[in-house]
């Protein structure tokens, strides 16, 4: 069964998509880059930049099974109470 998005939903997905990718950069950014006196980005920056993203989509990675677990812990309980589980069919 395919789940449709109606296209406002998409809109506001993408406004929130690009206002992480905003942070992130900007973040990334002020951490890592420091010399402004050449217009090369220097390796030392670039490799900042780079571990930089990976740490945060590696941090966003493990928040996001980390919730999935928990719902998955909180739809067990509900069923559980509600006797759903152990019974025979």
């Amino acid at each position: 069964m395919a789940v449709q998005v109606s296209e406002s939903d998409q809109i506001k997905q993408f406004k929130e998509f690009l206002g992480t990718y905003n942070k992130v950069t900007e973040n990334c950014f002020m951490d890592c880059v420091k010399d402004f006196t050449t217009r090369d980005v220097k390796p030392e920056e670039s490799s900042c930049s780079e571990s930089c993203l990976q740490k945060y989509l590696k941090m966003t990675q493990r928040i996001s099974m980390r919730f999935q677990e928990y719902h998955i812990q909180q739809n067990e309980a509900l069923a559980a109470k509600a006797g759903l589980l152990g019974q025979p069919r």
